[in-house]
């Protein structure tokens, strides 16, 4: 900044080397007369030549009200330039002496009236007719009075001398006379610089006054019989043509606003600068001196000088009348003004107080009155201190101390602004001997401080009341999730500070199991205020010191600190247990809930360089993780955390990312099993089952990583991808041209879904999308049920699976003989088929009771009107079994395992595979029936059947059957995935 500005002043610094080289030149006479008169003639036309051309571009580039002033000053120094120019022309070219009436003596005459008219254009115009008149009258005084002076002095003396003609008299006046005029305009008018650069039009008066003064010097006989070109006066103009050839170009900088923000704008009264006020009574000292002059001197009382004397006299007179009434107008608008503002200041609502320097009040206003209940009369004289609370005194001193250094630190950086105001807030004593809260903005009056005070005692009791809404329940009034997590982060805060490591801090998550029973049951009313006896009970329980939270809905938390081991406080959260246990009355009716408590303590691990808010959030989530555990191992129980349960949550959610990944990425694809006919070896059907592509190209199984599917956004992506892509490729197969004997023949594909995705928003409407965007027809779309579900479902199923028969599609339940269910339930589902699990035909061949048992189950299907099937049937004894038992159709590697799409066509081109031969007859059996119906839904999708692991298909697609087994051994992946290689 500081080099910024050198390089600003760096071109005046050069005009001044000039005009100082050129002083010291004329004062040493040039060295020769030649060179003097040269620079005496060609130098001031070269620098009135520059002054010309610098304000006529800048009157050229810079627009503005300003504008015509400074083509004007331009025009007038080159007038200044062209008369110098040919003075130069007669003296060293021609080499005669100028002769009068030249056209230089014209051009010198004319620079006046351009400077003139330049003067006017950048005055400051009058607003009011006083002003023009004050305006006029000071111009005058000024004017006349070196008019007077300068008559005295030389024109005079010029005028009685002058015997020639009075063209030539009135050209010897003309010069004088303009300048006294251009003096008097330059002294009287007021300048500004409304686009902001008052130092060019500053800089630009000084150059016209040194120029004035140089002619005024020049018109005075003794130098002008003297006078010769290069001499010291011709410095002056010299200085005053360099002057004005800068001004257009000096630093801008501008006047501090002193303008009060409260005028908005409106017209002000100019206050008047000691200098204008002085300047016509300076005025008439000259006229004075003028008379004195003659009169000293011993000369006759001239006629002009008297005329002039006396019109000074009566401006003066005149001048002062229009002053006096200028200051009569002032004091009554000033008594106006004050009335005003005194009825607003006792009108006003606020509270206005006057203290010294000493806190000491000089005025109080009447709102006093109704504000703090106090007679203002009585406060003043009083010390302002004395109505301040005790506990506030300090701050509200330490408050004014740092307001007045900051504002005395304003004022010295920026005089002239608006000072800065603060804002106190305090407590003051009312006349009822309450503490009222009052907020006071106080601002420098004087030595003292002027104060606008308010009750803001209601402001302050809404944000108090809004502040513990913000942090407390608004049914139970007990600390919410914020409060408590802004206290336990204190806790912990606080045990780190002292260096413990945080075991005294125990975190408690309850839940009441059952709630949602009591909320359908007796009404959300009946819920609340079981919730509000809970939360008494909760607050019952604990100690003083503890914080009990409710986080929304019927979760609850605790917080306990101090020196409690982890056995007292697993007891502790058994009496809350009990507690919210208890029987609930209300309206006359007992209701009845249970609890479920996790628990979770500070880690020792952490230390007291831990974050709170980091070690807070860790410790709520593990409370959380122990509560919900609590739940699901059958509620109204106390869990306390582990570190097994986080890997347990971590292990999930990087499954559910895999998953979904997996299925964003492409990572999944589809083999299918062909499901065989026990009685031809036909294949009726093919179920789709997907398989994991692992980095290395293989297609792995991972049981564990298809049941994270079962649950959450993944088993939505999941189920939805299973459903389209089996419609897809069941389609492309339909498509298929026919080849004769080796075409493959469609046949029905089956996909199978868990009881939860079958429920979920959105399955149905996925499907009717899938078979009516394919245009594969709904009879060769199967939906298996993996499993049976909760009784809870069974009516949702039923309805489920009614809709997607109304599309045409078969229903049928998988892995029957395995999972829960009720019989009931599944005699209401509307099924086609069932297909026995593979844990009961695993030992079909050498166990009685598994025989016993499948044959059961088959003949509860048959008996239902069902089609039967067995999935798992890896063994030709196995096949062989469920033949005498009457088993329809079996799917399992004694036939084929999961094949991809290449062995899959070749083996529906070979429409069967052999079977043992019979023992005996067998009953009649019936594929995969056909479904009646045409509508058409969609749906989502989602599970499918657990692959067992440890118990891999062989992917040999020969039509053989030699007897093999499961193949066995470790699992291949970390999450138990077993390898299976492309078919």
């Amino acid at each position: 900044m500081r080099r910024l500005r050198d390089s600003r002043a760096l071109p005046g610094f050069v005009l001044g080397g000039l005009c100082l080289a050129y002083a010291a030149g004329a004062a040493a006479g040039w060295g020769s007369r030649q060179l003097s008169a040269f620079m005496g003639d060609f130098g001031l036309a070269a620098a009135a030549l520059a002054a010309a051309l610098s304000c006529l571009v800048y009157g050229c580039t810079v627009g503005g009200h300003a504008r015509p002033a400074w083509l004007l000053f331009g025009l007038s120094s080159l007038m200044v330039a062209f008369g110098n120019g040919t003075w130069g022309w007669y003296e060293l070219v021609v080499r005669i002496p100028l002769p009068r009436g030249s056209l230089a003596e014209y051009a010198f005459l004319l620079f006046a009236p351009l400077a003139i008219t330049g003067v006017l254009v950048l005055a400051q115009h009058p607003r009011t007719a006083a002003g023009w008149l004050c305006l006029m009258l000071d111009g005058w005084l000024i004017a006349g009075s070196l008019f007077t002076l300068s008559w005295s002095l030389a024109l005079g003396r010029i005028a009685a001398g002058e015997d020639g003609s009075p063209l030539r008299l009135a050209l010897n006046l003309a010069y004088p006379v303009l300048d006294i005029l251009l003096v008097s305009l330059v002294v009287g008018l007021r300048f500004g610089g409304r686009d902001g650069n008052r130092a060019a039009v500053h800089t630009a008066m000084l150059a016209l006054a040194v120029t004035v003064t140089c002619d005024a010097l020049f018109t005075s006989p003794e130098l002008h019989n003297t006078y010769h070109s290069g001499e010291l006066l011709d410095a002056g103009w010299f200085s005053g043509s360099l002057l004005l050839a800068w001004a257009p170009w000096s630093p801008r900088w501008r006047r501090p606003l002193r303008e009060h923000p409260s005028a908005g704008g409106l017209p002000h009264r100019r206050v008047a600068t000691t200098f204008s006020v002085l300047t016509p009574y300076a005025a008439a000292a000259v006229c004075t001196a003028g008379i004195l002059y003659n009169a000293l001197g011993g000369r006759e009382l001239d006629r002009v000088v008297a005329a002039a004397a006396c019109t000074v006299g009566l401006a003066l007179i005149l001048r002062q009348g229009v002053m006096l009434l200028d200051n009569l107008s002032l004091a009554q608008e000033l008594a106006h003004k004050e009335a005003h503002f005194r009825s607003l200041v006792q009108g006003s609502s606020d509270v206005i107080m006057i203290a010294g320097a000493n806190g000491v009040l000089s005025y109080v206003s009447p709102a006093a009155l109704g504000v703090y209940g106090r007679d203002p009369e009585e406060l003043v004289g009083g010390n302002l201190l004395d109505l301040v609370h005790p506990e506030d005194v300090g701050r509200v001193l330490s408050e004014v101390r740092r307001y007045l250094a900051r504002a005395r630190l304003a004022s010295h950086r920026s005089p002239g602004t608006a000072e800065p105001s603060a804002r106190v807030e305090c407590r003051i004593s009312s006349g009822a001997g309450e503490w009222l809260h009052v907020e006071s903005t106080v601002s420098r009056h004087r030595d003292g401080l002027l104060l606008n005070s308010r009750d803001v005692t209601e402001r302050v009791m809404l944000q108090a009341q809004l502040q513990h809404n913000a942090f407390h329940d608004p049914l139970t009034d007990l600390p919410n999730r914020a409060l408590f997590t802004q206290r336990l982060r204190a806790a912990l805060g606080s045990r780190g500070q002292q260096g413990e490591t945080g075991a005294g801090i125990a975190v408690l998550f309850l839940d009441l199991d059952g709630f949602k029973a009591v909320n359908d049951t007796a009404g959300h009313q009946v819920g609340d205020e079981l919730l509000v006896q809970a939360a008494r009970r909760l607050q019952g329980a604990v100690r003083c010191g503890d914080t009990v939270a409710r986080f929304g809905g019927d979760e609850f938390a605790a917080l306990v600190c101090g020196p409690l081991g982890r056995l007292q406080v697993q007891e502790l959260a058994e009496r809350l247990r009990l507690a919210l246990s208890e029987p609930y009355w209300i309206g006359g009716a007992e209701l009845g809930v249970a609890a479920s408590i996790g628990i979770a303590f500070g880690s020792p691990e952490r230390g007291p360089a831990a974050d709170p808010r980091v070690a807070a959030d860790e410790l709520m989530r593990n409370a959380d993780l122990a509560m919900y555990r609590a739940k699901s191992e059958g509620k109204g129980r106390v869990v306390l955390y582990t570190p097994a349960m986080r890997a347990d949550l971590e292990r999930r959610t990087e499954l559910e990312e895999r998953l979904r990944l997996a299925v964003r990425e492409g990572g999944f694809t589809l083999l299918h099993q062909p499901v065989v006919d026990l009685g031809s070896g036909a294949v009726t059907g093919v179920e789709a089952q997907a398989r994991w592509r692992s980095v290395g190209g293989l297609l792995l199984t991972p049981a564990e990583f298809l049941r994270s599917t079962e649950h959450g956004d993944a088993a939505t992506r999941f189920s939805r991808w299973l459903v389209l892509e089996a419609v897809s490729a069941a389609v492309e197969r339909r498509g298929l041209p026919g080849r004769g004997r080796g075409a493959p023949v469609p046949v029905p594909v089956a996909v199978r879904l868990s009881v939860e995705r079958l429920c979920s928003p959105g399955l149905y409407e996925t499907v009717a999308a899938a078979l009516r965007d394919s245009g594969l027809p709904a009879d060769e779309l199967v939906i298996e049920v993996a499993r049976m579900g909760p009784d809870s479902l069974a009516d949702e199923l039923g309805r489920r699976l009614s809709a997607l028969r109304g599309l045409g599609v078969s229903t049928w339940l998988a892995g029957y003989g395995a999972g829960g269910g009720s019989l009931g339930a599944l005699a209401r589902l509307p099924l086609d088929g069932l297909k026995l699990d593979r844990t009961l035909v695993q030992e079909l061949g050498e166990s009685p009771l598994s025989r016993t048992l499948a044959g059961h189950a088959l003949r509860l299907g048959r008996d239902l009107g069902m089609a039967t099937a067995a999935e798992g049937v890896d063994l030709p004894r196995q096949v062989s079994a469920l033949q005498e038992l009457g088993c329809g159709q079996a799917q399992g590697s004694a036939f084929a395992p999961p094949l991809d799409e290449p062995r899959l066509r070749r083996a529906l081109a070979h429409r069967g595979y052999p079977l043992p031969v019979q023992a005996g007859p067998l009953p009649a059996r019936r594929p995969y029936p056909p479904a009646t119906g045409s509508t058409r839904t969609s749906g989502r999708t989602g599970g499918r059947t657990d692959v067992t692991p440890g118990r891999g298909a062989h992917h040999e697609g020969g039509s053989d059957l030699p007897e093999r087994r499961a193949a066995t051994g470790p699992s291949g992946g970390p999450h138990g995935e077993t390898v299976v290689p492309p078919a």
